[in-house]
């Protein structure tokens, strides 16, 4: 996992002194964004990231009704995730280095936001469904995701 960080830090150094003095892309070309290299990096190392963040901040939950956790104390349950999470931002802090505009990314503070928040649900819907398999979705969190959609096409017009 160090030797993957390192591989996307010296290519995203790489990218960024080539870069031209401009910030971000022309605004004709916003579109492209999506499929500029940083901006693949920054949302694949969310998708890492929430991963994590989602095994520090609920597992402890899992672990518990296997009856692992059950009888630790509480700074026991604290410590355990805090160990998953230094994971968490292991690639949390390179996506939004590599991906923020002043870095030479194609994206600005409120869309990195964004698009870390849809991650994340989308992240906690897949492992949750794996987890704890009597929560089922229902049509209010349909919903919801859907105005979450709606908040990304809004940040991003």
């Amino acid at each position: 996992m160090i030797l993957f960080i390192r591989h996307l830090s010296l290519r995203f150094h790489q990218e960024v002194v080539s870069l031209p003095a401009e910030r971000g892309p022309p605004e004709n070309l916003r579109w492209r964004k999506w499929f500029d290299m940083r901006g693949i990096y920054t949302i694949l190392l969310l998708v890492c990231s929430n991963f994590f963040m989602t095994l520090a901040w609920y597992g402890h939950l899992k672990l518990q009704q296997m009856g692992i956790t059950s009888n630790w104390p509480l700074i026991g349950v604290i410590a355990l995730s805090w160990s998953i999470a230094f994971f968490e931002y292991c690639f949390q802090v390179p996506a939004n280095r590599i991906g923020f505009v002043d870095n030479g990314g194609p994206f600005s503070l409120v869309q990195l936001k964004v698009i870390q928040e849809v991650v994340s649900l989308t992240v906690f819907t897949i492992i949750t469904g794996f987890l704890f398999q009597g929560e089922g979705l229902h049509w209010n969190h349909a919903v919801s995701f859907f105005f979450l959609i709606v908040a990304v096409y809004f940040a991003f017009k």
